[in-house]
């Protein structure tokens, strides 16, 4: 799950670093959460054409999420920035890295529209065998949206980060219940 809020350009992102060392930590222990990257993207840093405020969520339970979005949390987000929309994909598969136990400061995403001649489940395949792994990695994902046959790409990095995808900024990673993410 991901929403994205895109700020003005002159923006001081300084005001969401310290909405998230504020209240990041109130995530830290949500219950059927597998993990939160709260990220952001700054205008001219990595090529980014935008502010933004836009945390990742790998929610390990239906009802996690649901509980999340009624939640006291969200309704002060969407008080402040107006309510965005939630975007969400069906978890396909997850990879520890072998910088697991390390904070990651940098994230990936990237999207690829799937043909509609192309078989999902081997899309959905060929990006599980294409999960990166290698030093720096935190943890990777896939995701597939059936709505836009759409697969998702996701992973936090200590360091190292592919330069080819969106890069996110990691102010801080919640990960209550990581172990317990479905890997493969």
């Amino acid at each position: 799950m991901q929403y994205e809020i895109s700020l003005p350009a002159d923006y001081d992102m300084q005001i969401i670093r310290q909405r998230v060392a504020t209240k990041g930590h109130l995530m830290d222990d949500f219950p059927g959460l597998g993990l939160k990257a709260f990220l952001i993207r700054e205008r001219g840093v990595h090529a980014s054409p935008v502010n933004q405020y836009a945390p990742f969520y790998l929610w390990r339970t239906a009802e996690g999420m649901a509980a999340f979005l009624r939640s006291p949390g969200f309704a002060g987000l969407a008080a402040d920035f107006g309510r965005p929309p939630v975007q969400h994909w069906l978890g396909v598969g997850f990879r520890p890295g072998p910088a697991r136990d390390l904070t990651p400061r940098t994230a990936t995403r990237r999207t690829e529209p799937l043909p509609a001649d192309a078989d999902p489940a081997q899309a959905v395949s060929r990006a599980l065998a294409e999960l990166p792994d290698g030093p720096g990695l935190h943890s990777a994902a896939v995701a597939l949206d059936p709505r836009r046959w759409e697969l998702l790409r996701f992973a936090l990095w200590e360091h190292g980060a592919p330069d080819d995808e969106t890069r996110y900024e990691v102010l801080h990673l919640s990960h209550p219940e990581l172990t317990a993410l479905g890997q493969g």
